[in-house]
């Protein structure tokens, strides 16, 4: 996995990350995004144009948040 999305994107889909990802991994979810870990390359354009600052790489991942690493994954399952 190379990024995840984070809580501050609960109830929020902008949906300006969807529109950069140039590999369609981000998909919606009834509360928020995901990105499938499985079909991310890394490019980080869903990072930068996050309005509520909610993707961040793998290894960036606060402690507070790393449960979301978990819930991106499993979104997959």
């Amino acid at each position: 996995m190379t990024f995840v999305i984070l809580s501050a994107c609960i109830n929020e889909k902008d949906g300006g990350c969807v529109a950069v990802c140039p590999v369609d991994c981000i998909h919606e979810g009834p509360l928020m995004y995901y990105i499938n870990p499985a079909e991310c390359i890394s490019c980080g354009l869903c990072e930068t144009i996050c309005p509520v600052d909610a993707i961040r790489h793998v290894d960036d991942v606060p402690g507070e948040e790393a449960e979301y690493i978990a819930i991106n994954e499993d979104f997959f399952k």
